[in-house]
């Protein structure tokens, strides 16, 4: 580019012997005029060279729209000489001979790089001449305007050419589009854009009219596939359009045979886009070289050149090829980790390769572009069989996929899974291996649960979270150790739908909490990033995405975990007792023997059955018609996500027993979908979970504290008896206790206080800013086990008879097992819960 500041690159004249002397051969040479300027200033410029490889004339082209006088091109002055693209004329038979430098750049833009020019119209030179005679250039494709001018000055090239045996071809452009630089814009605004352009480039090579040479030759030859016409005209801006056939003007040469040359009037582009071409602008595509693949390394020998490359595993999106790339000759080398993608990096390897080793900076691009070449084979190759792989659905065997519908359909399901467990050596744990199994199959449901089993360094936690997840098929889960802030955004390219993501400790999330977070409670991850375009090199807006929704299971030792995220989780503790480790110890010496060396191998079947089992579990729709008859405790926020979970676990239950309900369907509109229901059996396990999971112990209670609740219990069950009250719409307060119980102010104040941090207790403001309290507990627990307070009563819930068998007597729920003395309370067709918090105004007497 010209831009006038070649003066300030200059020796200074005034005073300078040296600056003189170069602005008066710059004058002389014709690149300065008379007054100093620039002759090509504002001009995109060119060099065509002579034989010997020096500039022999410069032109330039008028980027200003030819400036005050409006002329667009400009030469040198001198006599025209030099010759464009001359090393074309050593590589090929065939050459594009264009009017003008610009229409020969286009072509060389769109990959036609057999192309040359003349100067204008007039300007066929005898040197051009004697360059194509001398390399021996078989077919001259004259690609000048398509105007009159032009028309007629290939038609005096054609006479003058033919003399000379070359065999002589005609491309054309239609008159709106007049010369190759306007017809390849026009190309280049339809949908595809550069690859329109050079598939329609294409087309008028093909359809080049034949103007001499002995008789027409019967051509064969295939054109690679690039080049067929696409079905659909391409869409031009405008109103403008590539036409369906060209119109050059008819020729008036006659051929060698005294005929009239063929008429240049064209078939329509589609007729002709299935003749074989007539032309072959484009050379053959280089012998694929050979390469040594390795387990970690591939190498490539070209010539005396070894190019070793490393880490195209890692290259599993087809726009980044970053490779460690070596280069080597007898003892010298070079190496380098770069994007063989990016233009500028290729260049510097190019450049320092080459001084290394000592060889021409051509010789080692020529190689690069074929180590490019193969390893992009390579790998799309790898990207094929990754993408096989993650598509890949595991077929199960007639005999396999029966014994897993049996499990299924088994209907003591719950015991037979705690039994599996105990029978692959996993001791203990009845309710955290439950959980931790079903939170495992919540991974099919809109939003699943997830898991945070918590404990002390060496109780078990990973042996625990080990076990459940060897029951889940390998494929619908992904493991870390550790994850940095960033990484969840960034793993769009990885399927996490519906499946289990695994983290060996929570401390090595603390990073990723946050995303952790976000992909909980809202299923899908989204990040906008800066990043670099891969087309144009700019930087941009790019956006991730990652789709959910993941179960999501971590291990931790920590005592205070992040209050965000363990209120989304369910967080399950280790039993850490003597009597635990007792038994964990007697499993440990068993499997030293030669009966639990068998154990331990039949367990392998074990888990192969349960991983069949949760590939046949489909994700469904659940309903709970039981819904609007639950309680839960509502005595602060968080609730609320409690609430969710213990929804979930319900949910988690009935999606596990599908195969033992009921499929129905329901229209929304059009569409027709498929769910199972809930049944009271669900509830009942559901709560009795709920109790170890979600509940309070009273033995984490001092002594004093526990009685007090006990005397309070009774008491206010009695006034709601009296009363006709919900024990959640009866209010007392410190003053009641005294009076009723005989305690002392202070211990009454202390102890209440301990009760509402336990939440055992409710306070509320009653009239008169003066604190009323609420009983939440309900009762249950009196022997230390946990308990969830504000569940449900089951046997209430229903209007036929309380539920019986394994799953009832095991729940807690029914009112013979609501506490010592309490009082069964018959069926009411109307939820009335324990511990239910309705909101009244209820007074203590």
């Amino acid at each position: 580019m010209s831009d006038s500041a070649l003066g300030l690159r200059l020796p200074p004249k005034q005073g300078n012997k040296k600056g003189t002397e170069v602005r008066t051969r710059l004058k002389e040479l014709g690149i300065l005029r008379d007054t100093g300027h620039e002759h090509l200033r504002g001009c995109i410029t060119f060099p065509l060279l002579d034989e010997n490889g020096n500039v022999a004339q410069l032109y330039g082209r008028r980027i200003d729209n030819g400036g005050k006088q409006k002329i667009a091109h400009f030469y040198l002055p001198r006599p025209h000489g030099g010759v464009l693209n001359r090393e074309a004329f050593n590589a090929t038979d065939e050459i594009i001979l264009c009017e003008s430098v610009i229409d020969a750049m286009t072509f060389w833009r769109y990959g036609y790089r057999n192309v040359t020019t003349a100067f204008g119209t007039n300007g066929f030179t005898d040197e051009l001449h004697n360059a194509l005679v001398a390399n021996n250039i078989k077919r001259i494709l004259i690609a000048y305007d398509s105007d009159d001018a032009g028309n007629k000055a290939a038609d005096e090239l054609a006479a003058k050419l033919l003399k000379d045996n070359f065999e002589l071809f005609r491309i054309t452009v239609t008159k709106q589009a007049k010369d190759i630089n306007n017809y390849a814009q026009i190309a280049a605004k339809g949908e595809t854009k550069n690859d329109n352009a050079r598939n329609w480039l294409g087309l008028l090579i093909r359809n080049a009219t034949w103007l001499g040479k002995g008789t027409k030759p019967n051509l064969t030859t295939e054109l690679p596939e690039i080049f067929h016409p696409k079905p659909a005209k391409p869409v031009a801006a405008k109103q403008e359009k590539i036409p369906e056939a060209v119109e050059p003007k008819p020729s008036s040469l006659a051929t060698t045979n005294g005929s009239t040359a063929s008429s240049l009037a064209a078939e329509p582009v589609e007729a002709k886009a299935a003749q074989p071409p007539i032309a072959s602008p484009v050379p053959p595509a280089p012998k694929e070289i050979e390469a040594k693949v390795g387990e970690k390394e591939i190498t490539i020998e070209i010539g005396n050149r070894s190019y070793r490359v490393r880490g195209l595993e890692k290259n599993l999106a087809f726009d980044v090829l970053k490779v460690n790339v070596l280069v080597r000759r007898d003892e010298l080398f070079y190496v380098d980790t770069f994007d063989l993608y990016a233009a500028r990096a290729r260049g510097v390897f190019v450049k320092e390769a080459s001084m290394e080793l000592g060889f021409e900076p051509e010789t080692i691009k020529r190689d690069l572009g074929k180590v490019l070449l193969k390893l992009e084979a390579l790998q799309d190759q790898n990207i094929e069989d990754t993408l096989a792989a993650q598509d890949e659905t595991i077929e199960l065997t007639d005999k396999d996929k029966q014994a897993a519908l049996d499990l299924l359909k088994q209907p003591n399901l719950i015991q037979r899974i705690l039994a599996d467990f105990t029978a692959c050596g996993v001791v203990g744990e009845e309710t955290n291996k439950l959980v931790g199994y079903l939170a495992a199959t919540s991974r099919k449901l809109d939003k699943p649960l997830a898991v945070v089993i918590q404990s002390s360094s060496a109780a078990g936690k990973s042996s625990l979270m080990d076990a459940i997840l060897r029951f889940v098929p390998n494929e619908e889960q992904v493991g870390y150790s550790a994850m940095t802030g960033q990484s969840l955004f960034y793993m769009g390219g990885m399927e996490l739908k519906n499946k289990i993501l695994s983290i060996a400790e929570e401390e090595g999330v603390a990073q990723a909490s946050y995303a952790l977070k976000l992909l909980q409670s809202e299923g899908q991850l989204t990040i906008a990033s800066t990043g670099k375009d891969a087309s144009t090199g700019r930087m941009e807006t790019q956006e991730y995405h990652v789709e959910g929704p993941v179960m999501i299971f971590l291990t931790t030792t920590a005592i205070d975990i992040d209050e965000e995220l363990l209120n989304r989780c369910v967080v399950l503790t280790v039993d850490e007792n003597r009597e635990q480790t007792r038994a964990i110890h007697d499993q440990q010496r068993k499997n030293e023997t030669l009966a639990g060396l068998l154990a331990n191998q039949g367990s392998s079947a074990v888990r192969k059955l349960h991983q069949n089992a949760q590939r046949l579990i489909r994700p469904l729709l659940v309903v709970n018609p039981f819904a609007d008859k639950l309680d839960f405790v509502d005595d602060r926020a968080r609730r609320r996500r409690d609430h969710m979970k213990y929804l979930t676990l319900i949910r988690s239950i009935a999606l596990l027993h599908q195969y033992q309900r009921e499929i129905k369907s329901a229209s929304i509109g059009d569409e027709t979908v498929q769910y199972i229901e809930v049944e009271m059996t669900d509830i009942v396990l559901a709560n009795r979970l709920a109790d170890q999971i979600l509940g309070r112990s009273i033995d984490e209670l001092p002594p004093q504290t526990r009685r007090l609740l006990m005397e309070l219990f009774d008491l206010v069950r009695k006034q709601c008896e009296q009363q006709q009250l919900k024990q959640s719409e009866y209010r007392f307060t410190r003053r009641f206790v005294r009076e009723n119980l005989g305690w002392g102010q202070t211990q009454v104040k202390l102890h209440l206080e301990r009760l509402q941090e336990m939440e055992y207790v409710l306070t509320h403001r009653g009239s008169g800013g003066r604190t009323e309290y609420e009983l939440l507990y309900d009762g249950r627990g009196r022997e230390g086990q946990p308990t969830m307070c504000g569940l449900i009563d089951v046997a209430r819930m229903t209007t036929t008879k309380p539920l019986s068998g394994p799953a009832a007597s095991s729940s807690g729920q029914t009112g013979a097992s609501s506490g010592s003395d309490r009082p069964v309370v018959g069926a009411m067709s109307e939820p009335a819960s324990n511990g239910s918090l309705a909101k009244t105004n209820g007074k203590p007497r």
